[in-house]
């Protein structure tokens, strides 16, 4: 036996009572309140901020057939957008062909001026009516006539192609100008009113 016996209450204490938070250190944690649906660790996100999440997570498709839905919707509404853009040149919303201050220039140096090419279908429709009558006189003219055409058309090609790459190395030195030409001489082959994005400029008024 120890020569001094130890108090019960030594003994028996409650190891509950040591481990007590200290009263000014749980006053200051429950001063912070946390969202509880706010992960550990981590600050209350603003109000604002979990509106867009609750927004960005009911947005989000479930299924497989709300998604084909969701992206049929946005592809609609996407080529809505175009049309409209290539009736009014709006150059946010042009086909990826048609954007771009190069692309621009080059429809509007077709636009302003007149293009034999421009003339190839209705005059391909009067050759051929020429062609098919049973006059032997007649059809020698619309072939000498086609021939006559398909020529014109070659030249003018040529001296707008010639003159459009002059300007472009002119005004565009450090754009990319891949494609440019081609694209102008495809547009001239279009009747004007039937072109797309519609002509910005008139006839005569230089770009």
């Amino acid at each position: 036996m120890p020569p001094y016996p130890l108090p019960l209450g030594f003994v028996f204490r409650s190891r509950a009572k040591d481990e007590k938070v200290p009263a000014d250190k749980a006053l200051t944690d429950s001063t912070q309140p946390r969202d509880p649906q706010a992960p550990k660790g981590r600050p209350t996100p603003k109000r604002s901020e979990a509106q867009s999440q609750r927004r960005s997570v009911a947005n989000t498709p479930t299924t497989r057939k709300e998604a084909a839905k969701r992206q049929r919707d946005d592809r609609r509404t996407q080529m809505a957008k175009q049309r409209e853009a290539l009736a009014s040149g709006d150059e946010r919303y042009l086909p990826a062909r048609d954007k771009g201050p190069v692309r621009k220039f080059a429809r509007d140096f077709i636009d302003s001026r007149f293009c034999i090419a421009e003339f190839f279908l209705p005059l391909a429709v009067i050759i051929l009516v020429l062609s098919m009558v049973q006059i032997a006189q007649l059809q020698n003219v619309a072939l000498l006539l086609w021939l006559f055409v398909i020529v014109m058309i070659i030249v003018d090609s040529i001296g707008i192609a010639i003159r459009m790459k002059k300007q472009l190395n002119a005004r565009f030195p450090d754009e990319p100008k891949r494609g440019a030409v081609a694209y102008a001489l495809m547009r001239s082959l279009q009747m004007r009113r039937l072109r797309l994005p519609k002509p910005q400029v008139k006839r005569g008024e230089r770009p």
